[in-house]
């Protein structure tokens, strides 16, 4: 059975969490394959939030599997404390497990990454100063920890010893900093390990036996195309690789194992952090969508930059990502609006560009067309007929620019405000 696969297609933040939550109902894994606990996925049931960093967002559901694959790194203290505060909300994660080839996030990692940055200054990343970035530097280095390391401790003391020894080389030589003591940090995750080893599976395995028994399997990005280590807006990216491609390399399955590709996009843009932004909104409205969309951080509770719709970028995301299905979310912040602009060329240079380019730089102009809003509260809506006449103008014309069908559009934060635009294929791919 095909699987399905959910991917963000702007600069991350675009309610992937609750879509995975509303769309893993019927499946019977979840699978994260890349990123690590800089990402944040939130989930509104009721009067609970759930924020999920490294956990899968099917983890609601008690009769899913959920799989912390081998592309994601693992920061054992984070994902234990993950699952503390998800049991201490009732919530089951007995079913929960750590892929063996994923490599682990080190407090060298953290510190490593706090203090390039802090030494870069003006010319930072902006990273969340997790330690990503490090890890995934020492995973290509062929010099990190993994997870199967854990279950041996002899392994685990010898390839620890020999990364705090170099790292701390670079700790006080170029950084000035104080050295790393081994004997705490061994101390600390060999108990980490204890808590953990019994989550600790040949993913692998577990994953293509899924498959070739029939099972429902959905597959969860972090983080979004355009901070693709490829094809984001390099060199303000992540360090992994969030696109549908990524989900062979991160997972360790085919590419004849996944079926439909799902999109996820707002009806708005985001981006937190530095890095190009060609329709960030430089006035007054950039605050009105910010405070209606709640546009914080939910790893870092950093204010979100916002900007119009960026058809390019999307075009370009939803290419490279070979996107079957579109999900539009935050439709419901726009409503306040008198007018809602919509990217749909770029000029550089004077001439007009019809493509989302390589070297995109900040001084990139954007071209606009103008929408008349609709200025009426639709997160009470639930059928897409009923929603106002503008509204669904902005709608189609985001359907035909793209020559893609848009298959549910979200009006709230709430895991039912949401409208099937087209039911026959909902239904058909998530029965």
């Amino acid at each position: 059975m095909p699987s399905n696969v959910i991917v963000g297609l702007q600069w991350g933040d675009e309610g992937k969490g609750k879509i995975t939550d509303l769309l893993s109902k019927n499946s019977d894994y979840v699978i994260r394959y890349q990123g690590g606990n800089n990402s944040g996925h939130s989930i509104h049931i009721k009067n609970h939030r759930f924020i999920l960093h490294l956990i899968p967002s099917g983890v609601i559901y008690s009769h899913i599997k959920c799989i912390v694959g081998p592309g994601v790194v693992v920061d054992p203290k984070s994902f234990i404390k993950e699952i503390k505060d998800l049991e201490l909300m009732d919530i089951d994660t007995s079913k929960v497990f750590l892929a063996k080839r994923a490599h682990v996030t080190m407090p060298y990692h953290r510190l490593l990454d706090q203090y390039k940055e802090e030494t870069l200054g003006y010319k930072s990343i902006g990273t969340t100063h997790r330690g990503i970035g490090p890890t995934y530097e020492d995973k290509t280095a062929r010099i990190g920890i993994r997870l199967l390391d854990f279950l041996n401790i002899k392994d685990f003391y010898q390839k620890l010893k020999y990364n705090i020894d170099f790292k701390n080389l670079i700790i006080t030589k170029v950084y000035k900093r104080e050295p790393l003591i081994f004997k705490s940090i061994y101390e600390e995750y060999v108990e980490y390990a204890k808590i953990i080893s019994n989550r600790i599976i040949d993913s692998v395995y577990e994953i293509h036996n899924a498959f070739h028994n029939g099972k429902k399997i959905l597959f969860e990005g972090a983080q979004a195309i355009l901070l693709d280590i490829n094809y984001g807006t390099y060199p303000y990216v992540t360090t992994s690789s969030p696109s549908t491609g990524g989900v062979c390399i991160g997972a360790g399955v085919p590419p004849n194992f996944l079926g439909n590709f799902i999109g996820v996009a707002k009806a708005y843009c985001t981006r937190v952090g530095f890095g190009p932004f060609p329709t960030e909104i430089q006035n007054n409205i950039n605050d009105v969508i910010r405070k209606k969309g709640n546009e914080y951080g939910a790893t870092t509770k950093r204010s979100r930059r916002c900007g119009w719709l960026d058809l390019m970028a999307l075009k370009y995301s939803c290419t490279i990502n070979g996107i079957n299905y579109l999900i539009i979310t935050k439709l419901d912040v726009l409503s306040e609006l008198e007018t809602i602009k919509v990217c749909v060329e770029y000029k550089w240079n004077g001439r007009i560009i019809k493509y989302f380019p390589a070297n995109i730089e900040k001084d990139i102009q954007s071209v606009y067309i103008d929408f008349p809003g609709w200025k009426k509260d639709i997160s009470h809506i639930n059928e897409y007929e009923n929603l106002p006449e503008n509204c669904k103008k902005y709608i189609k014309f985001i359907e035909d620019y793209l020559n893609l069908e848009i298959l549910l559009i979200s009006v709230g934060s709430e895991r039912n405000k949401n409208i099937i635009k087209n039911k026959y294929s909902f239904f058909k791919i998530f029965s």
